[in-house]
């Protein structure tokens, strides 16, 4: 590989973000069918450094949404290069995504939260003489999305998402939400507030920063399914995204890359001078304060919701593909490291930013790599 191609993918790190543009994918926003490793870009597969090594058959696995459009991204270039090897992702959701790893149905799983201690537990029965473990591999801002029409910019902060949310804030020219955006036209409108109707990883550090930054209005546990009564519910990152596009009122929480073709985003306001903005560059900051709790092979992060860092984007996921660290299928194995090898290398890395997406600080992701090379 050259230097310049070398020097160039480093500056894909998690202090240098910056987003181009958004990649136009074949697949993009369904979570009903997964990427199938059918035709690629021959050209740019041939480029990268994918190694396919044994790797034949197919490769079966499901999960967070919200990661889908990556996947479909790392799906086409791989695809291109392996061409014995069909990948089939479908992103039902991080529940459901879990579930079907611990009952041995997927290869592995994406989860926008990492395994709690019982779904560990259950792993154990299809990870002979292992586990499953937590492998981080993609950042990104949770954005809400609103469609509030003649309002263009608008300002919320964790307590008044927390009241909407709740169904204690219904109309879009109420008093808090005015107080924070002077400057806005905020018409007689009823709020139409949308949850993910599937548990979702999503749904859990959205919940996860209410609960931090707003506890005294949001009461609920947390979790991926969703709690509060009221609203409206549509299933996947791809459902909530389109009830805020066809609904006057509406607005969600969704993986940045679902809003996209002229939806507007919320600006939070935190104890920063300025509103922060769903923008990879300040997810990115946000994600540079996650640290490391996991143990063993386990490489789970705690995010920091409440971040100092100036323009950091407090609603911020990341999401880890979950494997066993031993006891893998012999069947599948070969194409579970191949392909988690190339999307945790500097070209599947880089292919985050132009979908949308925040690619792992060089610290993390350096284990990670280290961890696939040792699954068995």
């Amino acid at each position: 590989m050259k230097l310049q191609r070398k020097n160039r993918l480093r500056a894909l790190s998690l202090g240098a973000v910056a987003v181009t543009g958004a990649l136009t994918l074949t697949a993009c926003g369904s979570d009903d069918t997964g990427g199938s490793g059918g035709a690629g870009d021959s050209t740019a597969a041939a480029d990268s450094n994918i190694d396919c090594g044994d790797a034949k058959g197919q490769l079966l696995a499901d999960g967070s949404s919200a990661q889908k459009n990556a996947i479909d991204a790392w799906v086409k270039q791989y695809s291109a290069a392996c061409k014995d090897v069909v990948i089939n992702y479908k992103g039902s959701g991080s529940g459901a995504g879990i579930t079907a790893f611990t009952q041995g149905q997927v290869a592995f799983a994406g989860s926008d939260s990492a395994l709690k201690p019982e779904e560990v537990t259950a792993s154990k029965e299809i990870c002979t003489g292992g586990q499953g473990i937590d492998l981080p591999m993609v950042g990104g801002p949770i954005a809400v999305g609103y469609n509030v029409p003649g309002v263009d910019n608008l300002v919320l902060d964790a307590k008044t998402l927390a009241l909407i949310f709740d169904s204690k804030i219904s109309n879009w020219n109420d008093k808090a939400i005015a107080a924070l955006n002077p400057e806005a036209t905020l018409p007689d409108l009823k709020i139409q507030a949308f949850h993910r109707s599937d548990e979702s990883g999503t749904t859990d550090n959205f919940t996860k920063y209410l609960i931090a930054a707003a506890p005294d209005q949001w009461k609920y546990e947390g979790g991926k399914a969703w709690e509060a009564k009221g609203g409206q519910s549509a299933q996947g990152s791809s459902g909530v995204a389109q009830g805020v596009k066809g609904t006057e009122g509406a607005i969600s929480y969704m993986e940045l890359s679902y809003a996209k073709d002229g939806m507007s985003t919320v600006s939070i306001k935190t104890d920063a001078a300025e509103p922060a903005k769903a923008t990879i560059e300040n997810a990115t900051k946000a994600i540079g304060e996650a640290k490391i709790v996991g143990t063993g092979k386990d490489l789970a992060l705690e995010v920091n919701y409440q971040p100092k860092t100036d323009g950091a984007y407090p609603i911020t996921l990341v999401t880890y593909e979950i494997v066993c660290d031993k006891g893998n299928k012999a069947d599948t194995l070969p194409a579970t490291k191949s392909f988690l090898t190339y999307i945790a290398s500097e070209d599947g890395q880089a292919l985050l930013a132009d979908a949308g997406y925040a690619p792992m600080p060089e610290e993390i992701i350096t284990k990670v790599r280290t961890t696939i090379s040792e699954l068995s």
